[in-house]
């Protein structure tokens, strides 16, 4: 694990990173460690239990609540979206040579719980560059810190949808309608229903939707980096990047499903090792084998792959990450032979380069925290190139 120190050290010194944290465990054998600090300017060491912002990664949780309703029978994977949200009964759709936004039909066919858990459902992301996005950014949809999440769904319900459901694969705000969709079944708060369901029995005790004041010294600071200076920046580099979302340190009425928890690196690497088997480290029942397996499977059409996301000012990537994986319920997840031959192995990432992952055939997890937008891509694929060589 020196190897690895070395490696991520790099990163720190040629300050592509401030700071990064990990930990991988291998069957029964743990390793942790970090390098770097808190901050650059006052070069912060590292505290116990170092908070960050988690953004996407807070998707994995809400899909893993959504598949234990689905299991309870509280909802179904094909319930359309209207059944929950009739505010969504009437939506448009572009037409298919669209040129305005204005270029609508009604949709043939609402999209359904399983469309949402896909990224199939039609919806788009406000720092996607197509006509959809650039109408959120308008909007100014989920940047707000105050507004709840019924308010922001509720005004994403009077936006047209970009494609006919079930029909290509765009990353999107989708997570976002399964959390209100969660709080509308439960009747509960969205962070209640996380705490009573996932929090409380994986002991999960630094991760919410806000933090405690006396916590906000543990809490990363968070940069950009930019390319053109080769430094790390302050994050707020352009008003349609997903750094401008909303993220309130105190505001406990605060929630999303698609970004918005905070959390550990010990933290989430109980959730993550609970993916592994769905059962907790003392045996508790989160989701049942036959759900997990499924919802770690490829469950989208051979002609959306490989799945591509890019922020609405690169024209093409020059490396798709994505290329071998496919979509299950919630997570990427390996469909091609590597040179490491782990075929299914599964994770996601993070807006600020937070990333994990799961192999349950050899027995290995994996969580790599730290807060920058636009990182370096080679430090996750480092990472993981390192852990299938030393395994």
């Amino acid at each position: 694990m020196k190897d690895l120190k070395h490696k991520i050290k790099k990163f720190i010194e040629n300050e592509k990173y401030q700071g990064i944290e990990w930990i991988i465990q291998n069957k029964d054998n743990v390793y942790f460690d970090r390098v770097g600090y808190l901050d650059l300017e006052s070069k912060t060491p590292f505290p116990e239990n170092t908070i960050y912002r988690i953004w996407s990664m807070t998707k994995p949780i809400i899909s893993i609540v959504i598949l234990q309703m689905i299991e309870e029978k509280k909802i179904n994977l094909n319930d359309p979206i209207n059944l929950y949200l009739p505010i969504f009964s009437n939506l448009t759709v572009l037409e298919n040579n669209y040129s305005s936004i204005k270029d609508i039909k009604k949709v043939d066919t609402l999209p359904t719980i399983k469309n949402l858990l896909l990224h199939t459902a039609g919806f788009s992301y406000n720092f996607l560059g197509d006509i959809i996005g650039n109408e959120y950014h308008n909007l100014q949809l989920f940047y707000s810190e105050n507004t709840t999440l019924e308010e922001e769904i509720n005004s994403l319900a009077t936006v047209p949808l970009l494609y006919e459901p079930d029909s290509r694969w765009v990353y999107s705000v989708s997570i976002d309608i399964l959390a209100r969709i969660i709080e509308i079944v439960s009747q509960n708060s969205l962070e209640f229903e996380l705490k009573q369901r996932i929090f409380d029995p994986l002991k999960m005790e630094n991760t919410a939707f806000s933090i405690k004041k006396e916590d906000v010294p543990k809490l990363m600071t968070s940069y950009h980096y930019d390319e053109t200076t080769n430094k790390l920046i302050p994050p707020n580099v352009n008003p349609r990047y997903i750094s401008n979302y909303g993220y309130p340190l105190h505001n406990k009425k605060f929630s999303r499903g698609g970004i918005g928890l905070y959390s550990t690196t010990n933290d989430y690497m109980k959730f993550v090792n609970m993916l592994r088997k769905g059962r907790s480290d003392d045996n508790i029942s989160i989701i049942s084998k036959e759900t997990l397996n499924q919802a770690i499977q490829n469950q989208i059409s051979l002609s959306f792959l490989p799945f591509e996301i890019k922020n609405f000012d690169v024209e093409y990537l020059t490396e798709n990450l994505f290329d071998p994986y496919g979509w299950g319920y919630g997570f990427r997840t390996l469909m091609k032979e590597t040179k490491f031959k782990n075929k299914g192995e599964f994770g996601w990432s993070g807006a600020a380069s937070t990333y994990f992952m799961v192999d349950q055939k050899n027995s290995i997890t994996a969580v790599l925290m730290t807060q920058v937008f636009q990182g370096d891509p080679n430090l996750h694929k480092e990472f993981y190139d390192f852990i299938y060589s030393n395994m």
